[in-house]
């Protein structure tokens, strides 16, 4: 019992670091933004309405729907856009059409997500940054250098892995919460009365005697809820349990006290309007606090990064992005990866972010967009999920999503006023990957009809084969094919060039799964085809970490003994060759065949010895 109570300290105080450091940082622009967007007229019931509002918008997005709803819809145990995408495409795969849409619009919502990864990171340094303006102005011209250079610093250490640095997340943003609720509750002090804006009553007010500012602010009030998605997408590595601790006993609270702080502040010296939290601090802890806050900016934006590093990986997985170089930076945790590409290219996006907007208050315009269009994505899923994989009744299914989808569209049509002051740029970023995505996930099926059209079946070539066979040579042969019971074009090329045989061959095909995890009872599939020769199928799901080697070991005790010293790995390095009037575009085709020809090696990615691999190149036509 103290071990299970230990545990649960550990992964709320892990959750509390990372599931909530994004959304810990945002009382670094919120209220300023709000406020200094000149759409409130500055009185002290509009004061209260605003607060109101902030404090339900957290009761009802985060509260009620991610940490009571959404967190029950695991896959396996795994949250996440992805996970969802996958148990909504499974709830309905008797559906096909439906299911095909369901892909499509979950698949964007992913893509959104990295246009969310540049602009959070960006306006988080740059709000931390900014609290040295209110320590002299002077600082104004060092601010975009200052947090390209965070940010530089935070990119670079990235291939060393989160694990040396992550234990110190939950200590660090366990401080930040009790400094911002100490800021909160000394100026809450100094003005109990803010307090009566727990009512809701306040914000019903403010929104039935302003609905035009109402529905304009919305766009700004979303900034409160960033980071909302984190509670579901970390929910494999910290569980449901420590994840609502953390928020119902930390972060909530801390959140809270700091967003009426700050209204208490308001009311006593309105021109706090330009930086309302470093102004909640007294003069001497100022340089402090803008370090602490950085501290935590830079906790939030690790996290963001970490996240897009896995949801990279799930989506090679699935099949939409081609391989990409996977660095493994922890011996004991699968899960902590580093992608060099995907590092380098949020960087250059971030940069390009900061340079362009200058400050948080330029970036709160282009923030929201793409948080809020996630958020619709995953109330839809959500029901399609409890609706067709639960199967509870519709009425129960619809009365649990459309209050949730209300507010969601309400926070979105907001957000969609914001489109040409920035809003356009996460939805750039999004559309870019979503073309990425489709155009490999269409050239792959290309691909693959081409492959299958020209195929020879594997049981009559071996047949015809072992009529007159070549010369058998020593060893294990491992031809790897796209699908089981064709006959490889690595095999037909050794045996045109080198006209020999392996003493044992094995055909083997991965297959990649909408499940977080197959398990290793489930791994391999394996059937003998004569003459020392076998199929062998090996099941993936989208979080497990491919290694063809490894899974090979699991077909001992099946007539075919693997030694490591005796085992060639062939692959068949394609080349995609784009023709015209046929298959998709031409810009496509081109596309297609650049992103298949930039691929990472096959070999790395299966994690194939380096020294038993042997690659035969052929040319296919799209």
């Amino acid at each position: 019992m103290a071990a299970s109570k230990s545990s649960l300290s550990a992964l709320t105080l892990g959750a509390v670091g990372v599931v909530y450091g994004d959304i810990g940082t945002s009382v670094l622009y919120a209220v300023k933004e709000v406020f200094g967007s000149g759409h409130v007229p500055f009185t002290p019931d509009n004061v209260y309405g605003i607060l109101s509002i902030f404090f339900w918008t957290l009761t009802v997005i985060v509260s009620l729907k991610y940490v009571v709803l959404v967190l029950r819809a695991d896959n396996n145990g795994e949250g996440g856009l992805v996970a969802m995408l996958a148990l909504a495409s499974q709830s309905v795969k008797d559906r096909p059409q439906l299911r095909r849409v369901l892909l499509l619009v979950g698949i964007f919502g992913t893509c959104l997500f990295y246009g969310d990864g540049v602009i959070t990171p960006a306006i988080t340094v740059l709000g931390a940054v900014e609290g040295l303006e209110v320590v002299s102005p002077a600082f104004k011209k060092y601010l975009v250098p200052l947090a390209i250079m965070i940010l530089l610093g935070l990119f670079m250490v990235q291939k060393r892995g989160t694990a040396s640095i992550g234990r110190f997340f939950g200590p660090v943003m366990v401080v930040w919460f009790l400094i911002i609720a100490l800021l909160g509750v000394v100026n809450v002090a100094s003005g109990p009365k803010i307090l009566w804006a727990l009512s809701p009553h306040y914000a019903l007010g403010f929104v039935f005697h302003n609905p035009a500012i109402t529905f304009v602010i919305l766009g700004a009030v979303v900034l409160c809820v960033t980071g909302a998605e984190a509670l579901y997408a970390d929910m494999g590595h910290f569980g449901k349990k420590p994840i609502r601790l953390a928020w119902f006993t930390v972060a909530m609270p801390a959140l809270t006290l700091n967003y009426f702080g700050q209204g208490a502040l308001l009311l006593s010296n309105p021109a706090a309007v330009k930086n309302p939290f470093f102004m909640m601090a007294p003069d001497w802890a100022l340089l402090p606090l803008v370090g602490l806050a950085t501290l935590a900016a830079v906790i939030a934006s690790q996290a963001l990064i970490s996240g897009a590093f896995s949801v990279t990986k799930q989506v090679i997985q699935l099949g939409y992005l081609p391989r990409l170089q996977v660095q493994h930076t922890s011996v004991k945790d699968t899960g902590q990866i580093y992608l060099p590409f995907v590092n380098w290219g949020l960087f250059v996006a971030i940069v390009m972010a900061v340079v362009m907007f200058k400050s948080s208050s330029n970036l709160a315009a282009a923030y929201g967009i793409a948080v809020c269009t996630d958020m619709l994505i995953t109330t839809i899923l959500t029901f399609f999920v409890i609706r067709y994989s639960w199967h509870y009744p519709l009425a129960l299914c619809l009365g649990a999503t459309s209050f949730f989808l209300l507010v969601d569209l309400a926070f979105w049509a907001s957000n969609l006023l914001k489109l040409f002051d920035g809003g356009w740029f996460p939805l750039l970023i999004g559309g870019a990957v979503f073309t990425l995505m489709m155009t490999w996930k269409d050239g792959r099926r290309l691909l693959n009809q081409k492959l299958e059209a020209d195929a020879i079946d594997l049981h009559s070539f071996l047949e015809a084969v072992f009529v007159s066979p070549p010369l058998r040579v020593d060893g294990t042969a491992v031809f790897l094919t796209a699908g089981p019971g064709t006959v490889p074009n690595a095999m037909l090329h050794n045996l045109k060039h080198n006209k020999v045989l392996h003493q044992n061959n094995l055909f083997v095909t991965v297959r990649n799964h909408e499940v977080p995890w197959i398990g290793l009872d489930k791994r391999v599939e394996i059937e003998s085809l004569g003459h020392d020769c076998w199929q062998v199928v090996i099941h993936y799901g989208f979080k497990n970490d491919p290694d063809i080697p490894k899974a090979l070991q699991h077909i001992k005790g099946h007539g075919c003994e693997l030694d490591s010293m005796t085992t060639s790995y062939f692959l068949s390095r394609d080349t995609v060759v784009p023709t015209i009037d046929s298959g998709m575009a031409q810009w496509r085709e081109k596309l297609f065949s650049q992103m298949h020809h930039n691929a990472s090696a096959a070999a790395d990615f299966l994690k194939l010895p380096n020294n038993a691999v042997v690659e035969l190149g052929s040319k296919i036509e799209i």
